[in-house]
């Protein structure tokens, strides 16, 4: 194994190689897999979906090797997920999905600062769009609560539309034009007048 995992998913990690579908593959094509159950795992916090990411990689996972079809690795990447996370992908995305159905009021509510915090990062920082800035509030909700980035995004939504009276999405689209597309725009001017510098430097040279 070349690759560096986490040192307390170690035993698990050591329990996938010695398990049956581990066993199959050589190092390298044993830390590629495991590779894409991390990529799996980040999907399923970040979308609560996985099977078309797990399609993806199944096929792809699959082509270069001999005698491996598209099923059977998908059949290995499955067995790997559960041996290093002690979930299958199913009951990962179920554990998301009944957190935010069992999140209180009051967690909901939390909810607004975050979706609030947008403006200020989209105001204050340097070039931050509305998606980006979305989405690294809706990460911070989602870890404090443990559920995903898109059931963050949601409740986020939700709370600040009852809060303010209007759409989140609006509101940080209008903030991104006021803050983030000047900064654009001035940065464009500026690499355009730096290459004209350099286009008559050359010509005088």
């Amino acid at each position: 194994m070349d690759i560096m995992y986490d040192p307390k998913e170690m035993d698990r990690v050591l329990g996938a190689r010695e398990s049956y579908s581990g066993r199959l593959l050589s190092d390298p094509h044993f830390d590629e897999a495991m590779m894409i159950t991390g990529i799996l795992e980040k999907e399923i916090q970040a979308t609560g979906t996985f099977k078309e990411v797990l399609d993806e990689y199944s096929v792809a996972f699959a082509r270069p090797k001999r005698n491996l079809s598209p099923s059977k690795a998908e059949t290995i990447i499955r067995d790997l997920f559960k041996e290093r996370t002690g979930l299958s992908m199913n009951e990962l995305r179920e554990s998301f999905q009944q957190r935010e159905e069992n999140l209180t009021q009051e967690q909901r509510q939390a909810a607004f600062p975050y979706a609030k915090e947008v403006g200020s990062m989209i105001e204050n920082g340097n070039k931050i769009s509305f998606s980006r800035a979305f989405s690294h509030q809706a990460k911070d909700y989602a870890t404090k609560l443990n559920i995903t980035d898109l059931g963050a995004k949601r409740i986020m939504s939700e709370q600040f539309e009852a809060v303010q009276g209007e759409k989140l999405y609006d509101w940080g689209k209008a903030k991104e034009k006021e803050f983030y597309r000047p900064q654009i725009e001035a940065e464009k001017q500026t690499r355009m007048s730096q290459k004209q510098e350099k286009g008559m430097a050359y010509s005088r040279a």
